[in-house]
């Protein structure tokens, strides 16, 4: 490992400024263009395995949400052929990779985000994004350039960071701790929801590991063009390596390999804990114990005091549960409002509600888009139906899949705090309200607590110490990421680290140390300069 020289000329980072798209600015021009490029160009979207391309003929249309009679191309899917040729490749570039100084494996990092903040492939990131996972632009901006290149650049940094920890010496010696990147591969497992989840095997990578990468089905162009971004940075072959497809074609492969050294995922509390339930089944197999690393789901809450600030309280209400469909794994799908500022703050959510505009986003003037797939808006066209029907529906309600699958912006008032609708996850732009009595503060408190088994994020409005002192004591296990004041969406890389525990996951705080040293295996060395040449100890002399 070569001394971290010239770190100065790097940090500090971030957190990278989203572009404006103001009428007739360069940017709106430049992202016209983009989609039009990412529009016409009928992608086949082959496995990345050791650096070549391999195509199975059993394909899948990549598939635009929020029109889905258009396709952007399509995707290969993999099996257990393609997967273990992935593995291959990866514990082969392992051999060299892993020996690699720490400023070579960066470069090509370092390269990929000078190049996706100032060059071509932030528009053509960024339309793709906008196309295929129906993100809007201000969404798709910060996503898929300002995280992914943040990410990229503070994972360098929490390197450093973590190499600059080391144990004392004494005179006559020189201890070390050298920290060797995890044997075996790593398998990363990223949603569709995030462009800059391409961290999860983008962060083991620059620590010296190789991967094998599964991204979501429906994010599978955002994934190829990111590696051709890192490809064309110059990130050697079989570094990452990507295969395409379901989960069951590819996880029984991975997850039984002897090599494998670690997961990386974000998803599903169900696919999360069926991973961890194989590598359970499987753990006298493996050459060493995986790391199983992930962030799943939530049923994310706002809860606020009759103290609390309305038009505050209303706009993050809004802002978190809407924006992005509601399928941020951050977004506020639960509200517990005190009675007595209940009509108003309804009043002013309706209103607010009945101005959002529905449709295609990269249309400048909407702000919510389409739901990812079919699979999912038939799930949600069952929960509504289920909600009109018990009569809770105060605004919203609707779905329409004539074009794009979409789900209007909702609000539910539930009387039963322990509704389905307060307790499991929907991930759609609905907002379910429970109404408490005002005397009833610290009584709703541990309700909140104890409602879900989830634990990721949440976000108390209050102007009272005294409340805010309970709410910060009780809450202190509810959420990973709390938030006072502010929507419990938007976290920034660097600023407020990302994670939840319970059954929303490991808690590794994605762009943090804490999680680069999960993919980092460390050595303890000590070099003697003084050797000792007696085995008797003083205390032997008689």
């Amino acid at each position: 490992m070569s001394a971290p020289a010239a770190r100065t000329g790097l940090f500090p980072i971030g957190p990278t400024s989203p572009r404006s798209f103001s009428i007739d600015s360069a940017e709106r021009s430049s992202t016209a263009k983009a989609l039009e490029e990412v529009r016409g160009a009928n992608y086949e979207v082959a496995h990345l395995i050791g650096g070549r391309e391999v195509r199975t003929g059993r394909t899948e249309a990549i598939v635009t949400p929020h029109q889905h009679a258009r396709t952007l191309g399509q995707f290969h899917h993999a099996g257990p052929t393609e997967t273990g040729a992935a593995i291959e490749a990866a514990t082969t570039a392992s051999g060299w990779w892993s020996r690699l100084s720490w400023e070579e494996r960066a470069a090509p990092f370092l390269r990929a985000a000078d190049m996706l903040e100032y060059g071509p492939w932030r528009d053509r990131l960024n339309a793709a994004t906008m196309l295929e996972l129906s993100k809007t632009t201000y969404q798709a901006d910060i996503d898929a350039a300002c995280e992914t290149v943040d990410f990229i650049r503070i994972n360098v940094k929490n390197m450093l960071a973590m190499y600059d920890v080391q144990p004392g010496s004494l005179p006559g010696m020189w201890n070390q701790a050298e920290y060797r990147p995890l044997e075996g591969f790593v398998f990363a497992v990223s949603p569709f929801n995030f462009t800059c989840m391409n961290n999860l095997a983008f962060g083991p990578a620059v620590l010296g590991n190789t991967v094998v990468w599964k991204p979501a089905e429906s994010a599978s162009l955002v994934a190829h063009l990111s590696m051709q971004l890192l490809c064309e940075a110059g990130l050697p072959d079989g570094v990452i390596n990507v295969v395409y497809g379901n989960g069951a074609d590819i996880g029984p492969t991975v997850l039984e390999h002897r090599d494998l050294a670690a997961v990386h995922f974000t998803g599903s509390t169900a696919t999360f804990q069926s991973i961890w339930r194989t590598v359970g089944n499987n753990i006298a197999n493996y050459r060493n114990y995986p790391r199983v690393v992930g962030e799943t789901g939530g049923k994310d809450f706002i809860v606020a005091h009759p103290s609390a600030d309305l038009d505050a309280l209303a706009v993050a209400c809004i802002r978190g549960a809407y924006e992005y469909q509601g399928q941020k794994c951050s977004a506020p799908s639960r509200l517990y409002a005190p009675r007595s500022m209940w009509p108003a703050l309804k009043d002013r959510l309706v209103a607010l509600t009945e101005t959002i505009v529905v449709g295609d986003p990269t249309e400048p003037s909407t702000y919510v888009g389409a739901v990812i797939n079919a699979r999912q808006h038939a799930k949600h066209v069952e929960a509504l139906a289920r909600a009109r029907a018990e009569g809770i529906v105060v605004v919203g309600g609707n779905t329409d899949d004539s074009v794009g699958w979409f789900v209007d912006p909702t609000i539910l008032e539930v009387s039963d705090p322990l509704s389905p609708f307060m307790t499991e996850e929907l991930f759609a732009p609905v907002l379910t309200v429970y109404v408490y009595e005002d005397a009833d503060w610290e009584t709703t408190l541990h309700l909140v607590d104890s409602s879900t088994a989830y634990g990721l994020t949440g976000g108390v409005f209050v102007n009272d110490q005294r409340a805010e002192r309970q709410a910060d004591e009780i809450l202190r296990y509810t959420a990973g990421n709390y938030y006072v004041n502010d929507k419990p969406t938007g976290s920034v890389v660097g600023q407020q680290p990302f994670g939840g525990a319970r059954a929303s996951g490991t808690n590794d705080k994605a762009g943090t140390v804490w999680n680069m040293i999960r993919f980092a295996s460390p050595r303890s060395i000590k070099r003697n300069h003084l050797p000792v040449t007696d085995y008797r100890y003083p205390h032997l002399d008689s």
